[in-house]
């Protein structure tokens, strides 16, 4: 997880800094919040499934955010939009086998509504969770949920806001969290939650004429953009021995991937496209590659030939864009493969955030069939065309 930290360092200084100085980048309005989050840890796992004591979270949560100034050109262009960082201890209830796991994360909110006194709100949230009891072969050999300490958090949620004052908003938000740590440590079931957050925000400026809708200072023009990205990351595999038994393969491997969309810009919010996808998976179809008469802990394979690990496809992509950040999710399938491994339908998330004109940084995740997590994709690229 040590690239997810540090990747997360990144995005957080892109806030502060990486945007220069120029006066259209302007942020103002700042605000800070508290709330108590309540949510109900859901039985995805065997291990959750039979092991007592993990049903709930209750986790205080507090928040710093900001709004880009309205005279700014983003605060014109996306009012109601704002971002920040909060931290989140999480107490595990009745009586925690997963520990008691810390939330630093970065958060993203939208107005959906436009209500003077009470509106709805979307979000999104990304960080690091740290403190969890991890799966041990001697101590915790049931836990198939946590293999790790440190985990990468994705939360959204839904809030109704209501204004009881100048400075002062109460809040009550509807959430999902998911925690795994992309195959970078096994197992790697993973911990979803859902539940309930109350609280208040309070705003440093006064919101008696921040209400008020600002003109675009521009208008928008429709087109097509295209996005070049490239990536990797590390993963543990799972594999067959000769004993028909699933056993962890030694060794952690490296995956790289090159994504080239077309994408439509729909508005200023939304684009949608196409996606020639490329990955080489050094861990793709080891079974295929056994070397005979090993088993168990001394179990070898033989190095795949390319073909095994390079898969290519096409995946369908739309994306959420924001000021700083972009939210992007795709559902595809391999074309060229040449196993089970690679031969699969796949499913992918990825927060980008634009650190320089139409550079940015990208973290990603790849599913299997909706549910089975195949590894990160911790990336760099570029957008050509307007953004």
């Amino acid at each position: 997880m040590k690239p997810l930290i540090s990747l997360m360092l990144l995005l957080s200084a892109t806030w502060f800094g990486a945007k220069g100085e120029s006066s259209d980048k302007t942020i103002g309005n700042w605000a800070v919040e508290a709330a108590a989050n309540g949510q109900i840890i859901l039985p995805t796992s065997r291990f959750l499934k039979v092991t007592g004591g993990n049903d709930a979270i209750f986790a205080p949560d507090l928040r710093a955010s900001f709004a880009f100034g309205q005279t700014s050109r983003q605060g014109q262009l996306y009012p109601g939009v704002r971002q920040g960082i909060a931290l989140s201890p999480n107490f595990i209830l009745p009586n925690s086998s997963l520990g008691t796991p810390t939330n630093i994360y970065l958060f993203q909110s939208i107005r959906l509504t436009r209500g003077q006194r009470l509106w709805l709100e979307g979000e999104w949230n990304f960080g690091i969770s740290a403190g969890w009891s991890k799966y041990d072969i001697v101590t915790a050999p049931a836990n198939n949920a946590i293999g790790s300490r440190v985990n990468a958090m994705l939360g959204v949620g839904v809030s109704a806001v209501y204004r009881v004052g100048d400075n002062w908003d109460l809040k009550a938000t509807v959430n999902a969290t998911h925690y795994s740590n992309g195959n970078t440590h096994l197992p790697n079931s993973g911990v979803n939650n859902t539940g309930l957050s109350l609280g208040a925000r309070y705003y440093f400026e006064s919101q008696k004429y921040l209400n008020r809708t600002v003109a675009e200072t521009e208008p928008f023009k429709r087109g097509f953009s295209y996005d070049v990205t490239a990536y990797g990351a590390t993963r543990r595999r799972v594999a067959v021995d000769g004993l028909d038994d699933y056993v962890v393969a030694k060794g952690s491997f490296g995956v790289a991937g090159v994504n080239v969309a077309t994408m439509y810009d729909i508005n200023r919010y939304f684009r949608a496209g196409i996606s020639a996808d490329m990955q080489y998976d050094e861990s793709a179809n080891l079974g295929k590659h056994r070397v005979e008469g090993t088993f168990g802990d001394d179990l070898k394979f033989h190095r795949q030939p390319f073909r095994d690990c390079f898969a290519a496809g096409l995946s369908l992509r739309a994306e959420l864009t924001l000021p700083i950040f972009s939210i992007n999710i795709g559902l595809g399938r391999n074309i060229i493969a040449n196993g089970p491994d690679t031969r699969i339908f796949y499913q992918t998330l990825a927060l980008k955030a634009y650190v320089w004109h139409n550079s940015f940084l990208q973290v990603g995740y790849q599913l299997c069939d909706f549910h089975l997590p195949n590894n990160l994709m911790l990336g760099v690229g570029y957008t050509f065309g307007p953004k």
